[in-house]
């Protein structure tokens, strides 16, 4: 079964604060939509200075290659 990781870099991630209220209600709701379709695994932060790694599902780790 393929597994997919979404993330947005840090600077998309810019809120202002007057919207930040509806942009949490929003990701609440997708969060929930995702459980209810059974295909949420994992939301947190990812630190974008931490190089990047690719994990087989065998366990294996290598460096990723970016856009590959």
């Amino acid at each position: 079964m393929p597994r997919y990781l979404i993330s947005f870099p840090r600077a998309a991630m810019v809120v202002p604060p007057s919207e930040l209220e509806a942009v949490g209600r929003d990701a609440h709701a997708v969060i929930e939509a995702a459980k209810a379709a059974g295909v949420y695994g994992f939301a947190g932060g990812i630190d974008d200075a931490a190089p990047l790694v690719r994990v087989s599902a065998d366990g294996a780790v290598a460096a990723a290659v970016p856009g590959a």
